[in-house]
């Protein structure tokens, strides 16, 4: 399954058992209304970043989490384990679905995946020039993806990098495997303007098709891409712009 989807406004800040929810959040915001909604651990992990700016961001990037996992299950505060391949994951709670969420940011966007009930992965990268694209196409990407990346035009090469990298990466983040599972053992679409598709897991077409992947895009200049077993029910997308 696959589709191109553009930010719109939700029905209700409410999830049901096969919706899917994508927040967008802009970063750069002063970050001392989101220092209280943060963990011991989150501010301790903030301090480690060397620059301002990506400690600014990642502090507004959690809090940003946390007030919107708090709208869903109307608590506070949300409170985290870790799961597979330290994975994080939300206490689970009872008298809920459980809700399964994923998010990514890069150069100043976050993107947050959110479904009840299954694992989601998200994934967004800044479209910049990598002097050895070319090279890290050969090492990381499958034989198949590799031959339709080389035969692109010049101009087309950088959209269809990333497009493949964030397609993989959220396929990667949805099995909740981590780096661990091979980047080149399965293939996805990469060729701009085409469909986001899961083609392949180690060579079965059949196994690819009880996914879905599905093309974001958050702003111009941007990759995004989500991944998730099974079929999805209706996809919402909105700004996080409180």
């Amino acid at each position: 399954m696959s589709q191109s989807l553009t930010i719109a406004e939700p029905a209700r800040y409410e999830i049901s058992g096969d919706e899917v929810h994508i927040w967008s959040a802009f970063l750069d915001r002063p970050t001392s209304e989101f220092y209280g909604w943060l963990s011991t651990d989150e501010i301790q992990r903030a301090e480690r970043f060397l620059f301002e700016k990506d400690r600014n961001r990642f502090i507004v990037c959690h809090g940003i989490l946390r007030n919107i996992l708090s709208g869903y299950l109307d608590i506070e505060p949300v409170r985290f384990c870790r799961g597979k391949n330290d994975k994080p994951a939300l206490v689970s709670r009872p008298d809920k679905d459980k809700l399964h969420f994923n998010l990514s940011h890069s150069e100043g966007i976050a993107l947050y995946a959110l479904t009840r009930n299954r694992e989601i992965g998200v994934d967004i990268e800044y479209l910049r020039d990598i002097p050895e694209m070319e090279k890290l196409a050969e090492r990381f990407f499958s034989p198949r993806e590799n031959e339709v990346f080389q035969i692109l035009s010049e101009s087309r090469r950088q959209p269809a990098f990333f497009n493949c990298w964030t397609r993989k990466e959220a396929f990667i983040k949805a099995t909740g495997d981590g780096l661990p599972f091979p980047l080149d053992r399965f293939d996805v679409s990469l060729v701009p303007d085409e469909p986001a598709r899961l083609i392949s897991i180690q060579g079965d077409a059949g196994a690819a098709a009880r996914w879905s992947l599905y093309d974001l895009r958050p702003a111009a200049g941007y990759a995004a891409a989500f991944a998730m077993p099974g079929r999805t029910g209706e996809v919402r997308c909105r700004e996080w712009a409180e």
